[in-house]
């Protein structure tokens, strides 16, 4: 017997007894295909009662394991419930994506000296580092360090009370 054969005796009767053993039509069918791609895998071979009992065999192993992840997974998200929490609102990535545009230009507007002592000291830099990143004296970098932080907070300021006059402006319209 060809496995065509076999396969088109034997998978009907294999999925009927998949899906009323695991009470699931899906997985009847996936189990009795699975079933017969191990056969092909496997090279079993035998007379057509032994590959047949051989089917349901593994079939049935197929669908206890099944049942066994299903009940396992069934306990962990019982001692373990999922609770989505919320992202954020629409409103609250607008405005961060405009505070973080915001910073970005302000940090552009600075020179690259300044720039870069920013960014390193928010990195977690010694002045040490940022003296030897820089070229500059170790004595120097805190004085450097204040003045692009002004500088830094300066431009912000100004890019903060130009948003609010424009919506202010657009509010008046």
């Amino acid at each position: 017997m060809t496995f065509d054969e076999l396969f088109d005796d034997l998978y009907p009767r294999l999925h009927r007894y998949c899906t009323r053993l695991s009470a699931d039509s899906d997985m009847g069918e996936d189990v009795a295909q699975e079933a017969f791609v191990r056969l092909l895998d496997r090279k079993v071979e035998g007379d057509p009662p032994r590959l047949r009992a051989w089917l349901f065999k593994v079939a049935t192993h197929l669908i206890r394991d099944q049942a066994r992840i299903r009940e396992n997974r069934s306990r962990l998200l019982e001692e373990n419930p999922v609770t989505l929490e919320a992202g954020p609102s629409l409103d609250e990535v607008v405005e961060r994506r405009e505070m973080e545009g915001r910073a970005r230009r302000a940090l552009d507007s600075l020179d690259e000296r300044e720039r870069r002592l920013l960014l390193m000291r928010e990195e977690g830099f010694s002045y040490r580092e940022m003296a030897e990143a820089i070229g500059a004296q170790s004595s120097s970098v805190g004085t450097l360090l204040a003045r692009a932080r002004r500088r830094f907070a300066q431009v912000l300021s100004q890019e903060e009370g130009a948003l609010v006059n424009r919506r202010i402006h657009e509010g008046a319209s």
